[in-house]
C-alpha cells in the first residue's frame, strides 16, 4: 500500500482566493519599486532641474528593468507552486524592498 501522508490534498478555493491576493500585492509592489523607485532614487530638491545627475545611471535603470521584474515574477511563480505561498509571498516582498533600497542608494552614489 502507497503511503499518502505525503501527498497534500487539493487545494481549497478560499486558499485559491489567499494566493491570489498575496500575487497581487507581490505584482503592486513590483510595479511601484519599478516605476517609482527610480524616480525617486535621481529626484533632488536643490537641484536647478530637479533631477540628480548619478555616475551610476547604467546600474540603476539596469535594477529597474530588470531585476525588479525578474525577481517580481519569480515571486509569484513561487506563489503558485504546490509548496509556495504566504513564504514565497513574503520573501519575494522582502527581496523587492532590498532592490528599492539598491535602487536608492545607486541614485545617491
Amino acid at each position: 500500500m502507497a503511503n499518502t501522508d505525503s501527498t497534500r490534498p487539493r487545494r481549497t478555493p478560499s486558499e485559491w482566493v489567499v494566493l491570489t491576493v498575496l500575487a497581487s500585492l507581490v505584482l503592486g509592489t513590483g510595479t511601484l519599486v519599478a516605476t517609482f523607485g527610480p524616480l525617486l532614487a535621481v529626484a533632488c530638491d536643490t537641484c536647478q532641474d530637479g533631477v540628480r545627475t548619478t555616475g551610476s545611471t547604467d546600474a540603476l535603470v539596469l535594477l529597474a528593468l530588470v531585476g525588479v521584474p525578474l525577481v517580481t515574477l519569480a515571486t509569484v511563480a513561487g506563489i503558485f507552486l504546490p509548496r509556495g505561498g504566504a513564504k514565497a509571498a513574503g520573501a519575494g516582498l522582502g527581496a523587492l524592498m532590498v532592490l528599492l533600497v539598491a535602487l536608492l542608494a545607486l541614485g545617491r552614489a
